[in-house]
């Protein structure tokens, strides 16, 4: 099975490329990325020498390249996204380019040349806020953020080759994931490096926006699953059930590095900053998948991944991230 992953240096990505290769042999897993800030080649490093292994750097949106590549494969993952809301608010020309464009360019390349499966990534924030209950894949998709309306873009195209030129997409709509690698620009690796160099946390507004979250490791479990059980034309919610505010997670994050809430600092609210995320995950459960880790083992094995890396997140957390930090907070603490 030849598949091609999208934007595998990125943190779902290159998670999903170390795992399929722990549990598959019978794989060669091509990796097609153009190393933007947020796709980091040493995050693949363990893995560069393996037979099954082949990297090429490029962009989806470009559509020779893409032809080039995707004509020798079965699957394609779709990963490569840009993918950070407040980005967007700043930026939203990239999110229409690569996560639409881009999308496009794949799609197009994947009906030519016959691929058996599309796996288009996509998010639950497609969905919008909901302040009670659970979203289900039939439900409208109300995106509030470029970034979130780039997605939904995204999907409802590669829903449109499915129904209209039979390339066989399916759709995942996964919460909040955590885990090893994921770029010190998110939520929680922003907030575990900060404390661990001593710094305060930004919290938005009231801190009170609940996401539900999971471990990347049982996502790329998920992803693995419906690469052979999902259905072409459907789309699948992956959760947890397990939500929790943000102000609860810094508050968390804060006591397990020994520091105490004055670490914690009120940032102004980000524009239409949605309330609340959670799906509807039975669909996938219903076929047979189920998630292994609870959020508060998977804070913990997070919080001990930063600590082992340092070096990765010090790079990382350098340079152009810095003036990033400093456009969006203000000077470091």
């Amino acid at each position: 099975m030849k598949i091609l992953v999208t934007g595998g240096l990125g943190f779902i990505g290159s998670n999903f490329i170390r795992r399929m290769l722990q549990v598959r042999d019978d794989v060669h897993i091509t990796n097609f990325d153009a190393i933007t800030y947020a796709g980091n080649p040493d995050n693949l490093t363990k893995i560069e020498k393996d037979p099954r292994y082949t990297f090429v750097k490029g962009n989806i949106c470009d559509r020779e390249l893409v032809r080039k590549i995707v004509q020798n494969h079965d699957i394609i993952v779709n990963f490569a996204a840009e993918t950070h809301v407040d980005r967007s608010i700043f930026d939203p020309q990239i999110f229409v380019k690569t996560d639409i464009i881009g999308t496009y360019t794949l799609l197009e390349a994947a009906r030519d040349f016959g691929i058996k499966k599309f796996v288009q990534i996509s998010s639950d924030e497609v969905y919008g806020s909901i302040n009670e209950g659970k979203f289900s894949e039939e439900d409208m998709l109300e995106p509030s953020s470029p970034y979130s309306s780039s997605k939904a873009g995204a999907d409802l195209i590669a829903l449109s080759f499915f129904k209209t030129f039979k390339v066989p997409v399916v759709i995942t709509r996964t919460c909040n994931n955590l885990g090893p690698n994921q770029h010190p620009e998110k939520f929680i690796p922003l907030f575990i490096t900060n404390l661990l160099e001593g710094k305060k946390v930004p919290i938005y507004g009231d801190g009170l926006n609940i996401r539900e979250w999971i471990y990347v490791d049982d996502n790329c479990d998920a992803i693995i699953f419906l690469l052979e059980r999902g259905v072409p034309g459907e789309i699948y919610n992956i959760g947890t059930d397990e939500e929790s505010t943000n102000i609860d997670i810094a508050k968390f994050l804060v006591k397990e590095l020994g520091l105490n809430d004055s670490y914690i600092k009120r940032v102004r609210d980000r524009p239409a900053h949605d309330h609340r995320y959670s799906v509807n995950s039975q669909k996938i459960r219903s076929l047979g998948w189920t998630h292994k880790h609870d959020l508060k083992s998977s804070l913990k094995k997070t919080i001990s991944w930063y600590k082992t890396n340092t070096a990765w997140w010090k790079k990382t957390k350098s340079g152009e991230y810095k003036e990033y930090y400093k456009k969006q907070y203000g000077e470091e603490k």
